[in-house]
């Protein structure tokens, strides 16, 4: 899917409007944060935290590694 967006003077910054379609598709609402990130092709748009994806994988494979750890530390 391609878009075409036109870029406005919002304020003293230059912002886009996203068509209701891209909204929804991202599930955000007015007030919400999105985030662009470098991508191989260009920029991605997305509403999750790449910063916090990463912690929640490493965090994950940790709770993997350790999980007999865990379950004795549960116990106490």
């Amino acid at each position: 899917m391609m878009q075409t967006l036109k870029i406005r003077k919002v304020g003293n910054s230059l912002g886009l409007v996203l068509p209701k379609e891209v909204v929804a598709r991202l599930k955000v609402e007015e007030g919400d944060t999105v985030y662009l990130t470098d991508a191989q092709d260009g920029y991605r748009i997305t509403p999750l935290d790449p910063d916090f994806a990463r912690q929640m994988a490493t965090a994950e494979a940790i709770m993997r590694e350790d999980r007999d750890v865990l379950r004795e530390l549960a116990g106490r």
